[in-house]
């Protein structure tokens, strides 16, 4: 691609974007259904060096996709002359993230803009009604977000399991809101939780599971769970991991729901909810730990101390976050606490795990 020279060359950038809430109206917003549209009205209006850019299972809430982003970029590049939309709200649902794209950010990069269903060209001259659809389609969104809440709450407050087994269970074949026993992820969860007795610590019991060859909590039986998806080595167990693992009560049989929350419904983040918010349902399903097991590891825990923090007084060295192991190309971290305070060094983030 060439970049654009003047405002009449360049590539006319037809965006489609279908999340599952716009799934509720049917087949009219599919994203088959947004590409013919858009080529089609491309076509009349005499655009023919089109390209496609699709985010398919997207929210219009938030305009991190990987689709819109990469329009952003040739937007930058130069190389998009106009930005053709089925109507305003597969741009998206936020009212003022929208605006700001239509009213600032096209005009400023000297882009057209066009939302067929909504009879908007920028050609043409502004739009009046346009800043009332973007209240719309966010309110929309907004309703959409209660009736999940509300779903959500009531579905929880039954006991019905809201997030995914943890390891060491799986989703039962017959019954989907039910949690069965992963036979060969227990015995790991149960030698985990008979280490923590014998005094091991996190980081001790990981290094044994790795030696061991058991595979990570998140590609066990080639399952993808949640985690970092970059990890090379697939028995490198993280000491994180392995305390999460023995703090989770789910263990014991019981369903936990609300433990996190979101604070609106355009921001993703999951942020932690109080106890006393907690609904707790005991003896749900199989439990794999006994609770006066699950009791005496808690005790263990808690008793367990903390680093002291970081001297306020301590300088942070010049070459931290540059310098990397020759051999295994993880970060060096620079030793501040140690016995010989005149001879300060950088060690291999790998070294106790390995």
């Amino acid at each position: 691609m060439q970049p654009k020279k003047n405002n009449k060359i360049g590539i006319t950038a037809l965006y489609c974007r279908l999340s599952r809430d716009d799934g509720m109206d049917g087949e009219s917003n599919s994203i088959v259904n947004q590409k013919t549209l858009l080529s089609q009205k491309a076509k009349e209006k005499g655009l023919t060096d089109i390209k496609f850019y699709v985010d398919d299972g997207y929210t219009g809430t938030n305009f991190n996709r990987p689709g819109f982003q990469q329009l952003i970029s040739d937007i930058e590049m130069g190389y998009i002359y106009a930005v053709m939309v089925k109507d305003l709200s597969r741009l998206g649902r936020d009212y003022v993230s929208v605006g700001n794209y239509t009213d600032v950010y096209f005009p400023d990069h000297d882009i057209r803009f066009i939302a067929v269903n909504d009879g908007i060209d920028s050609e043409e001259g502004e739009s009046e009604i346009a800043p009332f659809k973007n209240i719309l389609n966010e309110m929309y969104a907004r309703d959409i977000s209660k009736k999940i809440r509300s779903s959500h709450r009531l579905r929880g407050s039954m006991g019905e399991p809201l997030s995914q087994p943890p390891y060491g269970y799986m989703k039962s074949a017959e019954n989907k809101k039910k949690w069965v026993v992963d036979p060969e992820a227990a015995e790991v969860v149960k030698s985990v939780f008979k280490m923590c007795l014998e005094g091991k610590g996190a980081e001790t019991i990981a290094r044994i599971l790795q030696e061991r060859k058991v595979l990570v909590s998140m590609t066990s039986k080639g399952l993808l769970r949640g985690g970092k998806k970059t990890q090379l080595n697939p028995y490198k167990w993280c000491k994180t991991t392995v305390s999460k693992i023995v703090s989770q009560q789910e263990y014991c049989g019981d369903i936990i729901n609300f433990k996190t929350c979101s604070k609106s419904f355009k921001n993703k983040t999951r942020y932690a909810n109080p106890e006393d918010k907690w609904m707790i349902f005991k003896d749900v399903h199989e439990p794999i730990i006994d609770r006066e097991v699950f009791e005496q590891v808690q005790k263990l825990i808690g008793k367990t101390r903390r680093r002291n923090p970081k001297p306020e007084n301590c300088e942070r060295n010049m070459f931290c976050d540059l310098l990397y192991c020759a051999d295994c190309r993880k970060k060096l971290w620079f030793n501040i606490k140690h016995d010989k305070e005149d001879i300060p060094f950088f060690m291999c983030g790998n070294y106790h795990g390995n």
